[in-house]
């Protein structure tokens, strides 16, 4: 039998990548796709990139049967959908960031316990090459303890064709919380770490002085449990006709014992600078798996998930640090704990 998905929200490009994976697959059916927004329902009609069924969500939710909602309108407004789902009995996948806020996250997590409920993240890093690869060395030891890591994922503004509700007060919710939540996934899945402690987080506004509540400026410095070290900016600084093909895009590097070892989203390998070498080594990549968190979802929902999978503890605990460090930089908090 099929797994029957509803899609509520198309305000973010990163919905139709979900919606075109499950609609090629054999053991998914969209039934059901609904944007409440005059202009965005306008935008993807005329785009027909998919194929909308409704106007109102919660009459999507009386009338639809599914066992699934997927989540993709703006950033403040999925943690009502995705409470509202789990209080019908639906499963949730959602564009990240699942919600804005540790409250919606509390009650999220309430009602997917009580109701047995999966929620699921489209946390795509872990289907990149570049990621695989270097998560496959790092757990084969060949760089040996790692005790510093920086991340830079910095991104384009793209001021002028960004959805606007990201300059609207209360649709965004915050850069950490925004794009940080990425490494924040992927970076205990590559090495087998877990975050312990936000040493100190900042936001700010720095190059759109138009819109002063935007912090488009975001940092972090975090410590894992093993002691390691990590230094973070995910500012939207990045120019905007380069940002996404620049050499530095999600580019991480990782400071072990025996080497070094760094990579980018845009990467055509993995380098690795080791103990006693003289030249660096240059790893071909393995091949991409864009279906990565949909599986893993998938896998939770069946109760087949393996270890270090992508599951609802994962998500939930994952979502929860991104907004603790998202609220200890707004509140200008110090040696905040983060084991959950």
């Amino acid at each position: 039998m099929k797994l029957k998905i509803a899609v509520a929200g198309f305000r973010h490009g990163h919905i139709y990548a979900l919606y075109h994976l499950a609609k090629g697959r054999n053991d998914i059916e969209i039934v059901a796709a609904c944007e409440e927004d005059e202009s965005a329902r306008e935008d993807v009609i005329r785009s027909k990139v998919a194929t909308l069924t409704h106007s109102n969500f919660e009459e999507m939710l009386k009338t639809v049967d599914c066992q699934v909602i997927a989540l993709g309108d703006y950033y403040g407004r999925r943690g009502i959908l995705a409470i509202r789902a789990l209080e019908t009995g639906r499963h949730v996948l959602s564009d990240k960031p699942l919600c804005t806020s540790l409250e919606e996250l509390n009650q999220i997590e309430h009602l997917s316990q009580a109701g047995n409920l999966k929620v699921g993240c489209m946390f795509s890093l872990r289907g990149s090459p570049p990621f695989l690869t270097a998560r496959e060395i790092i757990r084969q030891g060949l760089i040996g303890e790692i005790q510093a890591i920086s991340f830079g994922g910095q991104h384009p503004l793209s001021l002028g064709t960004r959805p606007w509700w990201y300059f609207e007060p209360g649709k965004h919710g915050g850069t950490i919380n925004d794009l940080a939540v990425h490494a924040i996934d992927a970076l205990p899945w590559m090495t087998g770490y877990q975050f312990a402690l936000v040493n100190a987080a900042r936001v700010w506004n720095a190059f759109v002085p138009q819109y002063p509540h935007f912090q488009d400026g975001a940092q972090m410095m975090l410590t894992m449990d093993n002691g390691c070290g990590v230094l973070g900016d995910v500012s939207y600084f990045l120019p905007s006709v380069l940002g996404y093909s620049l050499p530095i895009y999600w580019r991480m590097t990782f400071f072990g014992a025996k080497g070094v070892l760094e990579t980018s989203a845009t990467s055509s390998g993995v380098t690795l600078f080791l103990e006693r070498e003289k030249e660096p080594r240059l790893i071909p990549l393995v091949p991409a798996k864009p279906e990565a968190y949909l599986e893993a979802f998938l896998r939770d929902i069946q109760g087949q998930g393996y270890p270090d999978d992508l599951n609802t503890e994962a998500v939930l605990r994952v979502t929860r640090i991104a907004l603790t460090i998202q609220q200890a930089a707004e509140q200008q908090l110090r040696e905040v704990p983060l084991k959950f």
